[in-house]
């Protein structure tokens, strides 16, 4: 034997001696650990609700929701099928609650976002305030808070669910807890925490009572519509993004939960965007109009996807990506960004 034999031999004795004391060779998988660009498993996936409304029909057929506890169909990315998550980070799925359900009251720990997508008239309910649901309403559900869902309607509602379950998952810090009753007692006034904290002012001696989570728990729709109607108006478009603005905590001014960062924007008529990549995969819900999203993966290769109203997508971690609208769009969003900040690995390039 050689010595380049020799020295492989010997390599790989050294390897499966050192095995079974669970010991292995980083150089082996340098490059993989510490790659030279990002390349996440997740890929772009696009969710029509064309296709996807038909399967939450047959779902409130066959299970309630007080079986199910929460009647949610997955968004779960291809690339990580049975890990019931549409990034490494993010959860998202869509919830049906039929006229006269009731959701019953649960708490974990575990953020999450609603943004509503079909119908008005349910409510949820978040320690102790409940709050009616309209189309492009943005609600959180801060961690560790009993919440519970209700549709007094006559008409189906189906929401989109963001949490951070990934992350906490991650941490190996999820707890969760039924609540005593099905519906939690009301013993605040419907609109209280946003006359508190949304109209640019807040008590005098604030306390924050959600921790790091704003205390606004439901953002309405109309209002968010109004600014990026304004701004169209009266702004320079950014080449970019259009006219995209950021939700925020009205205590601290940054992010309106510690984990997920939630967007809303607006693609004027005719908007012809440039490209971007970022490290914070992000997933998209298209509120209003048309759109055409194209993304370019790090690897190679490009998707193109056609988006229309309650259309779901994810743009996956430092995936190059463009957007364009004919007759304009409406579009919300959210992602990991404020872990990201926080721990100052966030990066992001705008492309010529």
């Amino acid at each position: 034997m050689n010595a380049p034999q020799t020295a492989v031999h010997e390599r790989e004795q050294l390897y499966r001696d050192m095995d079974p004391h669970n010991l292995k060779p980083l150089w082996e998988v340098l490059h993989a650990l510490v790659p030279p660009q990002p390349a996440s498993p997740c890929v772009p996936a696009l969710w029509t609700y064309e296709r996807v409304r038909p399967f939450l029909k047959r779902a409130g057929e066959v299970i309630s929701a007080e079986e199910a506890v929460r009647r949610v169909l997955i968004l779960e990315n291809p690339g990580l099928r049975g890990q019931s998550a549409i990034t490494q980070s993010l959860y998202a799925g869509l919830q049906l609650i039929l006229p006269g359900e009731v959701a019953p009251s649960h708490r974990h720990t575990q953020g999450a976002l609603r943004f509503v997508v079909e119908g008005q008239g349910a409510y949820t309910a978040v320690n102790g305030e409940r709050t009616t649901m309209h189309p492009g309403d943005f609600i959180i559900t801060p961690s560790w808070t009993f919440h519970d869902h209700g549709n007094p309607s006559d008409q189906p509602m189906v929401w989109l669910d963001g949490l951070d379950i990934p992350i906490l998952r991650f941490f190996d810090a999820g707890f969760a807890e039924n609540g005593s009753a099905r519906s939690q007692q009301v013993t605040q006034a419907e609109g209280s925490s946003f006359a508190r904290f949304g109209h640019n002012m807040a008590p005098v001696r604030p306390v924050a009572p959600f921790g790091k989570t704003s205390p606004i728990f439901s953002y309405p729709y109309d209002r968010s519509r109004e600014a990026l109607d304004r701004l169209e108006r009266d702004a320079p478009i950014d080449e970019w993004d259009g006219v995209k603005l950021r939700y925020t905590n009205p205590l601290t001014g940054g992010w309106p939960m510690p984990t997920i960062a939630a967007f809303m924007q607006k693609l004027p008529a005719g908007f012809r965007g440039k490209g971007w990549r970022q490290t914070d995969g992000a997933i998209y819900s298209v509120v209003e109009g048309r759109a055409a999203v194209h993304i370019e993966s790090p690897a190679g290769g490009s998707t193109r996807y056609e988006v229309t109203p309650r259309d779901h997508f994810v743009i996956p971690s430092w995936h190059a990506a463009r957007l364009e609208s004919e007759a304009g769009c409406v579009l919300f969003s959210f992602s990991d960004r404020p872990v990201q900040d926080a721990l100052g690995i966030l990066k992001e390039e705008r492309l010529p």
